[in-house]
């Protein structure tokens, strides 16, 4: 498993369709991926996605760590000792992700977004 960097931290929204509206509106441009299921956008190189689902507010954010290979990457974390939360799912467009809880409680999220460039932060 080699961590190439952050890649996505996801807000849990109660109502997706008003916090793509406002999100827009802070942000100053629309999603670049956009379903029922997750809306992204990708600002500066990262991504800020929304969900509707899960707990709003503090504890209801994740960051996403980018690994060349998510479903390596899970099996090394739990050798390591985590305990799987969310399974390795694919999310849309061959976008790879899944959850573990670390040894001490905390959230640890890894994705393969083979849409995520480098190049684009450089």
């Amino acid at each position: 498993m080699s961590i190439q960097g952050l890649r996505t931290v996801a807000y849990h929204v109660g109502d997706l369709a008003a916090a793509k509206a406002w999100y827009s509106r802070v942000l100053e441009r629309e999603p670049y991926f956009d379903q029922p299921f997750y809306v992204g956008y990708e600002v500066g190189g990262f991504e800020l996605g929304l969900v509707p689902d899960g707990q709003p507010g503090p504890g209801g954010t994740v960051a996403y760590w980018g690994v060349p290979d998510a479903a390596a990457a899970l099996r090394r974390l739990e050798s390591l000792g985590a305990a799987v939360r969310d399974p390795l799912q694919d999310v849309g467009e061959g976008i790879l992700t899944a959850t573990v809880a670390d040894p001490f409680g905390n959230v640890f999220g890894v994705i393969e977004n083979p849409h995520f460039s480098l190049a684009k932060v450089r």
